[in-house]
């Protein structure tokens, strides 16, 4: 696989399960310090949210939380598994699960702008 760098990348959504919060106006903004990857984001159903995570191979273990346009604190994890377009773009899939009481699950997937 080829390495992978996420500093100053933007991605936005492509699809996501009936439970996730993210919405097409959300932006996710990737920095990267060698296995160590953060992101913020934010817009459309999100006021704000930190994602941290870990690069192995061609996954990224993460942690997130944010605050939604109707101030609820939500957080939660995923592993994202990462691939490539056609035209060389990452793509991230992520299977993700909301840790509350509910611990809704979902897929959703996101593409480097």
């Amino acid at each position: 696989m080829t390495k992978v760098n996420f500093n100053n990348r933007q991605f936005s959504l492509v699809e996501n399960s009936e439970k996730g919060t993210v919405n097409s106006d959300t932006i996710f903004e990737y920095k990267q310090d060698k296995e160590l990857v953060t992101a913020n984001y934010y817009g459309g159903s999100v006021k704000y949210g930190k994602i941290i995570a870990i690069l192995n191979g061609d996954t990224l273990d993460m942690r997130y939380q944010c605050v939604t346009s109707e101030n609820e604190l939500k957080t939660g994890k995923a592993i994202a598994k990462i691939s490539f377009s056609e035209e060389g773009k990452i793509i991230l899939t992520l299977s993700w699960e909301w840790l509350d009481e509910k611990n809704a699950k979902g897929i959703s997937e996101y593409i480097e702008n």
